[in-house]
C-alpha cells in the first residue's frame, strides 16, 4: 500500500509544474522576466493575429487593427501595425530622461520601448513591442499592473503571415454596394389590392 502511494507523489515532484513569481515592484523586472518568456497561449483571434487576454482584463471591442481593452477602471487601446510586421519595420526610439519612465526594448530579437509620461496626475503609458502598441492612462498606483497586463498582451502576439499579406492587397474584403429598393411601386397595381381587401 505504501509503494502504491510514494510512486504518484515522486512522480508528481520530479514532473511538477514550476511557479514563476515576478517581483512587480520593479518596471524592468516585469518586461524582462515576461518578455523573455514565449507566450503561446491565447484566447483572442483577429483577422491575421491572435494574442493573449490576460485574466482580470476584459476585450471590448475591435476597430480595424484596434482592439479596446479594460481592466480596474483602465482602458487599453491596442494597434496592431501589421504593415511593420509584414516589410520588419522598426520603428525608431531615443530614450528620454525628462520622462517619467523611457527604455528601448530587445528580448529575443523582438525590439520595441516602453515610455510613461506624466500628464497631470495622471500617466500616460506607451507600450511597444512585437508590431503592435498599447496606450494607456493611469494612476500612479496602477502603473505598475498596466505594464504587467500591457507585457503579458503584446508578448503573447502571434500574426499569421498569409493572412497579413492578404489583408493589405487592395481589394481584400472589398464590398460591392448594390442598392434595392424594398418598397418600389413600379409593378404594384394597388387599385387591385384595395378590391381584394373589400372582398
Amino acid at each position: 500500500m505504501k509503494k502504491k502511494c510514494i510512486l504518484p507523489l515522486l512522480l508528481l515532484l520530479l514532473t511538477g509544474c514550476t511557479v514563476v513569481r515576478i517581483n512587480t515592484s520593479s518596471i524592468d523586472n516585469i518586461i524582462s522576466v515576461i518578455l523573455s518568456k514565449e507566450g503561446k497561449l491565447y484566447n483572442r483571434v483577429g483577422r491575421g493575429y491572435k494574442y493573449y487576454v490576460p485574466r482580470g482584463v476584459t476585450y471590448i471591442d475591435t476597430s480595424g487593427s484596434n482592439d479596446k481593452l479594460y481592466s480596474n477602471g483602465v482602458y487599453y487601446y491596442l494597434y496592431l501595425d501589421k504593415i511593420s510586421y509584414y516589410y520588419k519595420k522598426v520603428e525608431k526610439f531615443k530614450e528620454a530622461s525628462s520622462k517619467y519612465y523611457s527604455k528601448k526594448i530587445d528580448s529575443k530579437g523582438k525590439k520595441g520601448y516602453l515610455e510613461i509620461t506624466k500628464k497631470d496626475n495622471l500617466y500616460f503609458i506607451e507600450f511597444v513591442y512585437n508590431y503592435a502598441k498599447i496606450e494607456t492612462l493611469v494612476k500612479e498606483k496602477d502603473i505598475t499592473n498596466a505594464v504587467l497586463n500591457s507585457s503579458y498582451i503584446l508578448s503573447t502576439i502571434k500574426y499569421n503571415k498569409s493572412i497579413v499579406k492578404l489583408s493589405l492587397e487592395e481589394n481584400f474584403l472589398k464590398n460591392k454596394e448594390e442598392i434595392y429598393e424594398k418598397y418600389s411601386h413600379k409593378n404594384v397595381n394597388e387599385d387591385s389590392f384595395l378590391k381584394y381587401e373589400e372582398k
